[in-house]
């Protein structure tokens, strides 16, 4: 190589070093992904629970959009959709009334305070009186049962349900025991199934209870401390 060269080849290498280098893609997203997650970009960011409830919101939009776009006459019948079906469950909820809760042993006759029969017996006529039948019907059962066990004729036992009672009296009053059975089966839909009781329901329970006042049990060996 002739001395030119050289001197060229040297300017060369010169120039090359004042040429910037170009990072590589990976690691220049790598830094600035680093770069951003410091704290001091993220302080006025929403917190997690706004961000939750923000992100609901416009789920909630898309779906009012969504349903703008297909209903007839577009946001007007979607409120015409809506406001129907708030009047379906406002109706539901006058037929019905308030959901109820229920004792700790769903199914149980008693709750937790203890009443006499005729305790039970003026709760019951109070409400028929008030035309409240569904609690006329619960106090009226309630009263049988207890009348029963101030007789002797059933052992006072927590947690007994309606139709364990009426299984159990059925046993030493059979002339009643259909009734009772029947009577039993009205408590739990009343109590349990969501019907609703009427007049005649609540005197076919209130004629049982002063049926089953006036009757004498038959005393035999499946009665509960019956002498043969």
């Amino acid at each position: 190589m002739s001395t030119g060269d050289r001197a060229t080849a040297r300017a060369l290498l010169r120039a090359g070093d004042d040429v910037p280098v170009d990072t590589p893609r990976v690691p220049a997203r790598e830094a600035a992904e680093r770069e951003l997650s410091r704290p001091m970009y993220h302080e006025d960011d929403p917190n997690l629970l706004q961000r939750a409830i923000d992100r609901f919101w416009e789920w909630v939009g898309g779906l009012f959009d969504t349903a703008s776009d297909a209903a007839p006459g577009g946001a007007l019948g979607v409120a015409v959709i809506v406001l129907a079906v708030l009047a379906l469950i406002a109706a539901l909820w006058w037929r019905l009334g308030t959901p109820r809760r229920t004792a700790a042993t769903a199914d149980a006759l008693f709750d937790d305070r203890p009443r006499s029969a005729a305790e039970h017996r003026t709760a019951a006529e109070e409400h028929a009186a008030a035309g409240q039948w569904n609690d006329a019907v619960q106090e009226r059962m309630r009263a049988m049962v207890r009348a029963l066990e101030e007789r002797a004729l059933l052992d006072p036992r927590p947690g007994r349900t309606a139709d364990e009672a009426a299984a159990e009296a059925g046993r030493s009053l059979p002339d009643h025991a259909d009734r009772l059975c029947v009577a039993a089966r009205e408590f739990d839909d009343v109590t349990y199934g969501g019907r609703t009781a009427d007049r005649q329901a609540y005197q076919r329970l209130r004629d049982l209870d002063q049926e089953l006042e006036r009757s004498n049990p038959r005393l035999d060996d499946t009665v509960p401390g019956a002498v043969p």
